[in-house]
């Protein structure tokens, strides 16, 4: 069984170890006390992670052929003449999408509205950290 400091877990987690330590108080998170510290149960820290990582669900969405579907919260919007750059935040994903200005203010799309960004692509680019495989 894999175990790790609190800190390692909050730090794969995107979360303060202050977090981390409510949750295994709170019966969110398992952890054991070892050597003076505490260990947080890998596993246990594994299905946390995917399940905070699940994306709200998408709602109804008619029409559309995309088989991906994020809903999230507008966190920014940038518009010039012709163009608007919109962000969304689906989770613990960061979506960016083009899109006409016309659209965008068609959409009423500004920072705090909620959307759903339908993603389909041809290609997919994969890159690593580095290192040998």
């Amino acid at each position: 069984m894999t175990q790790m400091r609190v800190s390692e877990a909050a730090e794969l987690l995107a979360v303060s170890p202050d977090t981390v330590r409510r949750w295994i108080e709170g019966g969110r998170l398992t952890a054991t006390k070892g050597e003076g510290r505490t260990l947080v149960d890998g596993a246990d820290l594994a299905r946390l992670a995917q399940e905070a990582a699940a994306p709200p669900a998408v709602g109804p969405v008619h029409d559309e052929s995309a088989r991906n579907r994020m809903r999230g919260i507008v966190t920014d919007v940038q518009r010039d003449g012709v163009m608007a750059q919109v962000s969304l935040q689906a989770g613990p994903f960061r979506v960016v999408s083009l899109m006409s200005r016309e659209a965008a203010d068609e959409l009423g799309l500004a920072p705090g509205s909620v959307a759903v960004a339908s993603i389909k692509s041809t290609n997919v680019i994969i890159g690593t950290s580095g290192g040998s495989s």
